[in-house]
């Protein structure tokens, strides 16, 4: 029987929140006895996703942000989901080095490092109503 368990966090679009949901997320990925380096991993990747969400989806509101996390068998699933502004052109959006925000000096490096550290990253959004970035890893190779 393929084992699966599942968990969600719902917080304020507050940068003091990241660290926690990052390491709640993290703690969570330990039933599947990931590495340090898988960890590491996957903490990259959701603090780059709850950031993505923060600055551009609510552009520095606080509203909710909501974590899901399930594991599959070995596969990890992580959903963060904002009912922000939404990306009009999520290719773009992708592109290494593209953003919207060069004046709060950001890299626009942020899906590069997910889609670097995940073994795969989609982009769902829609204009004025959210955007959900899917990650999945397979822990233990």
């Amino acid at each position: 029987m393929e084992r699966t368990n599942e968990m969600q966090i719902e917080f304020d679009a507050r940068s003091c929140n990241e660290g926690f949901v990052r390491v709640s997320v993290a703690a969570f990925c330990t039933q599947l006895n990931p590495t340090l380096e898988e960890v590491a991993d996957i903490k990259t990747a959701v603090s780059e996703a709850i950031t993505n969400a923060m600055i551009h989806g609510y552009e520095g509101e606080i509203h909710k942000i909501l974590v899901k996390c399930k594991i599959e068998g070995k596969d990890f699933y992580i959903d963060v989901i904002d009912h922000g502004v939404g990306i009009s052109d999520i290719e773009k959006a992708m592109e290494p080095m593209f953003t919207t925000k060069p004046e709060l000096e950001r890299s626009g490096m942020g899906f590069a490092f997910m889609e670097a550290f995940m073994d795969e990253v989609e982009v769902e959004s829609t204009v004025g109503q959210g955007t959900v970035v899917h990650l999945r890893k397979r822990i233990g190779r």
